[in-house]
């Protein structure tokens, strides 16, 4: 369990030093297990959730976050120095869904405006597919997808493992890690979509 919470601390602070200029409040540790903030809009918002997963392969982590990533409001000040004593409906809202994803097989949801529901449904299916790929990824393999998203060359992969090059190209389809980029780049690009088009 220290094991655990030391890592989990260790990732909540690298994105908060790495994606500081999108975040309001910072990612701050509440319940234990637990983590909130306050992100300037949903496209930096999906940013910092895939940074987080990704940060948690490259660092070959044992344990899986779930997201509540929920447009509402805060009445309070917001405290841009820590992500507690805020109150507003964005925040309960949000506490809500959590507990209505723990009970799901999902980990990722998506919480809209009212009027964007239709984008927000595509959304959360592109994560279930998302989700699909990351999870079928073993902590054994963690250092080999890493070394995928530094170079995607299988041939320097197999220069960097010492192994043939076939070998390699194999690990990367097996990994399908074609498929995760191309949902990842999905995902990102229907948030693009709801930024610029639904919200004009």
């Amino acid at each position: 369990a220290n094991k655990l919470m030391l890592e989990f601390r260790k990732t909540v602070k690298y994105i908060n030093e790495n994606c500081k200029s999108c975040i309001i409040s910072p990612l701050t540790i509440t319940l234990g297990d637990e983590f909130q903030a306050v992100i300037d809009n949903v496209q930096n918002a999906v940013t910092v959730i895939i940074k987080l997963e990704e940060y948690i392969i490259t660092e070959e982590l044992n344990f899986k976050l779930r997201y509540v990533l929920n447009i509402g409001t805060i009445k309070t000040e917001i405290n841009r120095e820590i992500a507690h004593e805020m109150l507003g409906e964005g925040l309960t809202d949000a506490r809500k869904a959590l507990n209505i994803l723990k009970k799901s097989k999902s980990r990722f949801l998506i919480k809209l405006r009212n009027e964007d529901k239709r984008i927000e449904k595509i959304l959360n299916d592109a994560f279930k597919i998302f989700q699909f790929y990351i999870d079928s990824w073993k902590v054994k393999e963690y250092s080999t997808i890493r070394e995928f998203f530094l170079n995607d060359d299988y041939k320097v992969v197999a220069d960097k493992f010492g192994i043939n090059q076939s070998t390699a190209w194999r690990r990367r389809k097996s990994l399908n890690l074609e498929e995760f980029e191309a949902v990842k780049q999905i995902v990102n690009y229907l948030v693009y979509l709801y930024e610029h088009d639904f919200n004009k």
